[in-house]
Formats: C-alpha cells, sequence, structure tokens
C-alpha cells in the first residue's frame, strides 16, 4: 500500500517517535522533513549497515524531495508500506510529486521491499521460512 494516510503518522520528534504508528503497525524507520530528523527502530539494529543506509537514504531524499513526513512500516500481515503525510498548513508539500516519488521506490526499490518483508516476517513474526519459500514459487 502507497500513499497517504490522514492521521496515522503523528507530528513528533525523532526523540519521541514510538515504535508503532497509532493502529499498531510497527515502523522500521521514517523521516521528518519538519525537523530534519530520521529515525530508524532500533528492533532492526541486526539488519545489515548496507540496508539500514540505503533505507536511510531513501527516507531523507524523500522528505528533501517533497517535504512532509515519510515512514515505512510493516502492516500487520508483514507487508511493507510507505506512508506520507503532511502539516494541514504546510504550503510547500507537493502531494502529487509524493505520491509519484512513492511509486518510483516500489518500482525501482521492489528487491528491497521484497527482501524486508521476507527479513520482518521470518526474524520479527517468526513464520516458517521453507513456507514463505513455498508462498513466491
Amino acid at each position: 500500500m502507497a500513499g497517504k494516510k490522514n492521521g496515522s503518522i503523528q507530528r513528533k520528534s525523532s526523540s519521541d517517535m514510538q515504535r508503532t504508528t497509532a493502529d499498531g503497525r510497527i515502523i522500521l524507520c521514517g523521516a521528518n522533513a519538519y525537523e530534519q530528523k530520521y529515525y530508524f527502530n532500533d528492533q532492526f539494529a541486526k539488519m545489515p549497515d548496507s540496508i539500514k543506509e540505503e533505507l536511510r537514504i531513501i527516507c531523507v531524499l524523500f522528505t528533501q524531495e517533497v517535504g512532509g513526513i515519510f515512514l515505512i512500516v510493516f502492516g500487520e500481515d508483514g507487508v511493507l508500506e510507505l506512508e506520507t503525510e503532511a502539516a494541514e498548513d504546510d504550503i510547500t508539500y507537493d502531494e502529487v510529486s509524493s505520491g509519484l516519488l512513492v511509486s518510483e521506490i516500489r518500482r525501482k526499490r521492489q528487491e528491497l521491499l521484497e527482501s524486508l518483508t521476507l527479513y520482518y516476517r521470518v526474524f520479527i513474526l517468526k513464520e516458517d521460512i521453507s513456507k514463505l519459500i513455498e508462498e513466491d514459487e
């Protein structure tokens, strides 16, 4: 799922940022253009540094380009979701560019996003990897 979610992303500083969204989904990482901060959920600290750096680049560049708040979250079923939101009074936020950029990230980083979903389902949800591999075939 991609796109703008109203009310699910709270405008908090990265030091106050929660590991979960208001509706209980787990936040992997995010960036906040208002405070120029990046957040990475330490629950995923064992993830390879190269992946963490790639996620940081995606989030920070997204908010530099369109503004607002950008989050990468895991749904209850382990599906990765890209979300963006802006303050109501933010006249610089570009909603059209936001949607286009989310689509571009999904297309160009599809393999990374699928790998993150698999990582989450195996290491966080503790699903059987052999069953997950069979699903993909």
